[in-house]
């Protein structure tokens, strides 16, 4: 009987001690998880403040970049404001320069107009004896006096022009015709040339010289092609040449001033008589 509960101890004994060795091993294994849990935990955290670090870098990189691309957006925007000044500077003193160059031309003209008035009334003046009673003037209608122009004009090329304009305005076309022609003969250079024959045409056109109009319209076309008053030539000379029965050459004349000078006073009237003459008639 003793010898069965020696061999029962035993056996628990040895029972006991299989049973205490797995639970042993899992916790170890247990312990081991857990310290690796931790070292990953404390990696993350770590990790976690790199990127929080980087994130903030990032973010003061990104400001400084914001920053240096509106200071430089600034600074083009205040070059350009600075380049578009200049060249409107540049242009306002190009055009004070032109316009200077424009009343030095008239002036330059109207000096050497009264020089030469002054040059043919001395010669008259020497020409005259002193008591030869035949080179006296005598009373009655006093003819041009020296310098003057046909009509009574001055020496001045803007007075000479607005006289012969003065008589178109009051519908003395004759009187006007000939003020113009003398103004172009004297002023040949003025910059009012191409004005005056302009209105040689315009004045030939109100008096109903319908092909003297288009004459004077064509010599404003020929003669200064850089003149202002080419898109009215082009119109009026349709307007002529219409009245005269031409309508063909109208058609020319308008369908021109419509094509380059569509956005002019005189290219919107020509559109609208080219559009009259094409319309089919009733």
């Amino acid at each position: 009987m003793m010898r069965v509960l020696g061999l029962l101890f035993g056996v628990g004994l040895l029972l006991a001690f299989s049973a205490t060795r797995p639970l042993e091993a899992a916790s170890k294994e247990y312990q081991l998880m857990m310290a690796n849990i931790r070292m990953l935990q404390q990696e993350n955290q770590r990790l976690q403040a790199q990127v929080a670090d980087l994130t903030a870098v990032l973010k003061a990189v990104a400001a400084r970049i914001d920053e240096q691309a509106g200071t430089s957006r600034k600074g083009f925007a205040d070059q350009k404001i600075q380049a578009d000044t200049v060249v409107s500077d540049v242009r306002a003193v190009r055009e004070k320069v032109d316009e200077t160059n424009v009343r030095l031309g008239s002036l330059s003209e109207e000096v050497e107009a009264l020089r030469a008035a002054q040059v043919a009334a001395a010669a008259q003046a020497a020409a005259v004896a002193p008591g030869d009673a035949a080179a006296v003037p005598q009373a009655g209608p006093a003819g041009p006096a020296p310098g003057m122009r046909p009509g009574g004009f001055g020496a001045s090329p803007s007075q000479a022009f607005e006289s012969a304009r003065s008589d178109y305005y009051m519908g003395q076309w004759s009187l006007a015709i000939q003020g113009f022609e003398s103004y172009m003969k004297t002023f040949p250079k003025s910059d009012l040339a191409d004005d005056a024959q302009y209105y040689i045409g315009e004045t030939c056109y109100m008096s109903g010289k319908f092909k003297d109009a288009v004459t004077a319209y064509d010599r404003v076309i020929a003669g200064y092609p850089a003149s202002n008053t080419l898109p009215d030539a082009y119109y009026k000379r349709g307007l002529a040449l219409e009245s005269d029965g031409q309508a063909a050459q109208a058609r020319e004349s308008f369908a021109f001033v419509v094509k380059n000078y569509p956005d002019s006073d005189a290219g919107r009237l020509a559109k609208q008589a080219l559009d009259k003459l094409n319309r089919p008639s009733k």
